[in-house]
């Protein structure tokens, strides 16, 4: 059974499959980038925990970071796009 974690950066990770672009997960930036552009998304940490006492709750605040590349002449136009 899938996380709570697991299930939001899979399903951002769909997200980003959609756009025209390449989307990875967690991959190192390969050596050629596809004319289209490149998107990584990277899983990030959960950080620290805040606690609240009344009624005792724990709190994750997550970051994932896209990394997003384009290259060519126009790659200011293809960031844009994407």
């Amino acid at each position: 059974m899938r996380t709570p974690r697991e299930t939001i950066l899979a399903a951002l990770h769909a997200r980003l499959s959609a756009l025209p672009a390449t989307a990875l997960r967690g991959e190192v930036l390969p050596e050629r980038v596809p004319a289209e552009g490149l998107l990584i998304l990277r899983d990030g940490e959960p950080g620290e925990t805040e606690v609240t006492l009344s009624p005792l709750r724990y709190h994750y605040q997550h970051r994932a970071e896209i990394e997003a590349v384009v290259q060519g002449a126009a790659r200011d136009i293809a960031f844009d796009t994407l």
